[in-house]
């Protein structure tokens, strides 16, 4: 039987803000048009590409400021999944950072999570997360209390997972630390085909994303700032305030731009700054499918997209001095936009779509035979 006959549904934490894991249920949705997507809070002023979806949402859907602030609502997320009847469905797939993976299904439907990452929160950043996020101060007291439910739940609804696919082999070994599960890697992509390779680079550097503590961008402003060379920021966020007001004449804030003028940065920088530690990190493909060189740090995700001295360059410490020794570095070195960009077609839309499905049609033909045993 093809996935095409088999019934199908797909699960994810919430729809408010288009990002990586967005991107992926998105990709997802087009696969499978017709299976109807489960989640908590759904905002379609800031989903574009859903307007066709058949989306249930849950009780948070109603609640004051949901659509916006979602993370006021997480010690209810857990009971949100465990509430959704998918009893009608061969195939669950969830896309899971936080608590979709919770979902229960019957003993015949396959359940398969494409795990962004454990739950960012309840483990290693647990701490950070409290201590560095602009939130209300009452918050940041009583989070740590509810924080150890969240964690001992977070563990045993793993186990309501058939198989996960990790977006990386960072979270791979996450999701056997944390969960001590296998899991199979399926990359994440970028839309190749929208970008283009530019060969007239432009004198400034570019860092692109949300304006967020873990993000890093205070790092690059600060490097930036020494160096006195231009620099261009796209994104909005939380730390925007606190960012400008560190920042020298030669950094620009953009803000938000439209996907044409993000293009034509990317195609004219002279390298994408990526000081942060990502689960995957969509950004750097999206440069280098522009020709666009990469200077990352040298930890999680980027380790597998990033090239030492092919298509970027590498900083070992997440501080001012080994980021300034990067970009110097950088600057002795030659790149080819041309390289730079076939690289980049590996990580295309189109190798996902064909993993994803080769993988599902695998793991459906074996759970038939595994339940026949039964």
């Amino acid at each position: 039987m093809s996935l095409k006959q088999l019934k199908i549904a797909l699960v994810c934490d919430w729809l408010t803000n288009s990002g990586g894991a967005e991107k992926i249920i998105l990709a997802l949705h087009q696969l499978f048009p017709k299976a109807p997507i489960y989640t908590t809070v759904y905002n379609p002023d800031r989903m574009p590409g859903f307007e066709n979806a058949i989306i249930h949402t849950s009780y948070l859907q109603h609640m004051p400021w949901a659509k916006n602030k979602h993370q006021l609502y997480l010690n209810f997320m857990p009971s949100v999944f465990e509430q959704f009847d998918l009893n009608a469905y061969d195939i669950v797939i969830s896309s899971s950072h936080s608590c979709a993976k919770g979902v229960i299904t019957k003993p015949e439907t396959l359940h398969v999570s494409y795990c962004h990452s454990p739950m960012r929160y309840a483990w290693e950043n647990s701490h950070e997360y409290i201590r560095e996020y602009e939130i209300h101060p009452f918050i940041k007291t009583v989070a740590p209390l509810f924080m150890h439910n969240i964690r001992m739940w977070d563990r045993l609804s793993a186990d309501r997972v058939d198989y996960f696919i990790a977006n990386s082999k960072h979270i791979q070994n996450r999701i056997y630390k944390y969960y001590r599960r296998t899991s199979s890697v399926i990359y994440p992509f970028a839309d190749n085909s929208k970008f283009k390779v530019g060969t007239n680079r432009e004198n400034f550097y570019l860092a692109v994303g949300r304006l967020t503590p873990y993000k890093r961008f205070d790092l690059i402003i600060e490097t930036f700032n020494k160096l006195n060379l231009p620099l261009k920021i796209v994104g909005t966020g939380i730390s925007y305030k606190k960012l400008a007001q560190m920042a020298n004449s030669n950094v620009e804030f953009l803000g938000r731009v439209s996907d044409e003028d993000l293009i034509q940065l990317y195609s004219k920088a002279k390298a994408l700054i990526f000081p942060q530690i990502e689960d995957f990190g969509i950004t750097p493909i999206e440069a280098m499918a522009s020709g666009c060189p990469v200077i990352a740090y040298s930890k999680g995700g980027a380790l597998e997209t990033v090239v030492d001295k092919k298509t970027g360059v590498f900083f070992d410490e997440q501080n001012s001095a080994s980021l300034e020794g990067a970009v110097q570095k950088f600057q002795s070195l030659k790149f080819d936009p041309q390289l730079i960009g076939a690289h980049a077609e590996t990580f295309d839309h189109k190798v996902f779509n064909e993993k994803m499905t080769d993988f599902l049609e695998k793991k459906w033909e074996t759970w038939q035979k595994e339940m026949a045993l039964k």
